[in-house]
């Protein structure tokens, strides 16, 4: 995936497929958190923060694990993974990323609204999430609101987000 996103017009966009995570898409998930939050690079956070957010070497047996006890979903462009998703039973977004070459072409809007077909579909009341300097415009797109800022201890380094919340009533 080298700079896709410089090749791709809206007549060439890639066909956006979510579906279910399966085991055998560990390894690819991993990279795609990585390099999502690698390639913020100094934009919003510094380095430290970058590298406290998601240390390097990556573990990617922790995150096998941690990925096969949630309900993840992933977006495919094109039978290449570029992002995934999370959400929790009670409507907590867990994780919303998605690889740096293929940002601004529609997956993290269709991961979203898969999030929210299926809290909708289970009968949620809202949706919260932790929201980075980076995802906090895309959330206020989707109707949530700031509920508070907060921060997060993370190696040491202290790390700021916002907890957002969208009423589905």
């Amino acid at each position: 995936m080298n700079n896709v996103r410089e090749c791709l017009t809206p007549a060439t966009a890639p066909s956006i497929v979510i579906r279910p995570y399966r085991p055998v898409d560990a390894w690819r998930v991993t990279d795609i958190f990585y390099n999502s939050v690698h390639a913020i690079e100094g934009r919003y956070y510094s380095l430290q923060e970058i590298n406290a957010w998601a240390p390097l070497p990556v573990d990617y047996a922790q995150w096998a694990r941690r990925l096969n006890t949630r309900q993840v979903q992933v977006a495919e462009a094109d039978g290449n993974l570029v992002g995934f998703t999370a959400m929790e039973a009670d409507g907590y977004i867990d994780w919303l990323y998605v690889h740096s070459d293929f940002q601004r072409l529609g997956v993290a809007s269709a991961l979203y609204a898969r999030l929210e077909q299926q809290a909708r579909h289970q009968g949620l009341n809202r949706l919260q999430v932790h929201a980075s300097h980076l995802a906090r415009p895309f959330f206020l797109r989707q109707g949530f609101r700031v509920v508070a800022s907060c921060s997060v201890q993370r190696l040491g380094v202290e790390l700021y987000n916002w907890k957002m919340e969208k009423s589905l009533i």
